[in-house]
């Protein structure tokens, strides 16, 4: 008599998978399992996942807002800034449609477009990630002040529309800007897990934008990795010092209204629930740092390297003291110190988002081309990030360790709503 094959409760017939099997199909880098109260349920593939809605690093493309401002800062950054080239208005809107269709379908985990069999044909998706995660993967559009008005020129009949605090940032003392990493008229900003799925999104996104945009710069970035601290603590820069701890409450709406979102009466309507992101380029002169006594480092931060508490204090986000002195009468936190500086009289906050670079060696000098592409987020940058990024270029001991290379200003657009595209609020 012939073996009968049991039937699950679907009346399929299925193959009897052992526990230990099992176990090393749920194992790391397996291809997920769903597991049911009663314990292990049917094994599902990465695209079925997908298409029930099970996958956990999914970060949805539309809404309200944009996602990658006050998402939880991913892994890694694929930043591009890019020149428009077309001096056609439709040819813009067209862009962001397809844009918007792209990015919804990558953010998803999908690829562009639906597979081509016509082997005489380059194919819709690029394909290097294919299979892989959508790993939290955000797409934040933004516009450069260039994109209104360039030489005085109205480009796309938008120079009516640029909202007054759209332009692009002062010159700040001790400032050493390469035209190479400053400005832009629109940028990208992806962030996922993996790196080669945020860059695969731009590289789709920047082939689409073929005939109508050019790459002007671009940067990768990195943060430690989730799996590397579980615990989710401020993230450190290459100088080996927490980097954020001040930031507003991305889950306190009241902060982020006050402190990130554009809100009615800032500016023209089509920008309410955008944000301004201010781009930074900041090399780290890391070889000079690396012989700066400890005590040094953390006079000119303000803060114990460690614990990242403010000096005198035990814990970081210990309520700081600029006023504290040591017994004999000298401040604590120097006045000079970066923290000191950044904050200020503590109305004027950012939402920083910023990530480090390394990118091989200086040929100038010999030394770690290294450093930090910084991003902030805010309502008013001439409240906000220039009078703080003013008082630090003249007077920040960080200065001695740091040079700015790039600077960028874009608006970031509202979110898009499904049957919409992202930049229709400006379009319209």
């Amino acid at each position: 008599m012939k073996e009968h094959t049991p039937k699950d409760e679907t009346g399929l017939f299925t193959k009897k998978v052992s526990r230990r099997n099992m176990l090393k199909t749920a194992g790391v880098g397996g291809i997920g399992v769903v597991i049911g109260a009663s314990g292990f349920g049917g094994l599902l593939t990465l695209s079925e996942q997908r298409a029930k809605g099970q996958t956990k690093d999914i970060v949805p493309f539309y809404g309200a807002y944009q996602a990658g401002i006050t998402t939880e800062a991913q892994d890694n950054l694929y930043f591009a800034s890019l020149q428009v080239t077309t001096d056609k208005r439709s040819d813009l809107i067209q862009l962001f449609k397809d844009w918007t269709e792209a990015a919804a379908q990558m953010t998803a985990g999908k690829l562009i477009g639906e597979a081509s069999l016509n082997k005489n044909m380059p194919p819709k998706d690029t394909g290097e990630a294919k299979e892989l995660s959508p790993s939290n993967l955000t797409i934040t559009f933004g516009v450069g002040p260039s994109l209104f008005s360039k030489e005085g020129k109205d480009r796309f009949g938008l120079k009516s529309k640029r909202p007054p605090e759209l332009k692009d940032l002062p010159k700040f003392p001790l400032d050493a800007l390469d035209d190479e990493w400053c400005g832009g008229d629109i940028c990208i900003q992806a962030c996922a897990d993996d790196l080669q799925v945020a860059f695969h999104a731009v590289r789709n996104l920047v082939r689409i934008g073929r005939g109508k945009t050019i790459i002007h710069w671009a940067q990768t970035g990195f943060q430690r990795t989730k799996q590397a601290d579980s615990q989710k603590t401020t993230p450190r820069n290459l100088f080996g010092f927490k980097d954020g701890t001040v930031n507003p409450d991305t889950n306190d709406n009241n902060e982020m209204n006050e402190h990130v979102w554009v809100r009615a009466g800032d500016g023209p309507d089509w920008l309410v629930g955008g944000s301004y992101m201010v781009v930074r380029r900041i090399q780290m002169y890391i070889e000079v740092w690396d012989r700066t006594i400890l005590k040094e480092q953390e006079n000119t931060f303000g803060r114990h390297r460690d614990s990242g508490a403010p000096l005198g204090m035990k814990n970081e986000f210990d309520t700081v003291d600029l006023e504290a002195k040591d017994p004999s009468g000298n401040r604590i936190i120097p006045e000079d110190s970066h923290m000191s500086l950044s904050r200020g009289d503590g109305k004027a906050k950012i939402l920083r988002r910023s990530y480090s670079y390394a990118d091989g060696m200086d040929p100038k000098t010999g030394s770690f081309n290294a450093g930090l592409l910084f991003i902030c987020f805010q309502r008013n940058p001439s409240k906000q990030f220039i009078p703080i990024q003013e008082r630090l270029a003249k007077n920040d001991k960080l200065n001695e360790y740091i040079v700015h290379r790039g600077s960028a200003m874009f608006a970031c657009l509202p979110g898009a709503k499904k049957g919409g595209y992202i930049g229709d609020s400006l379009f319209g």
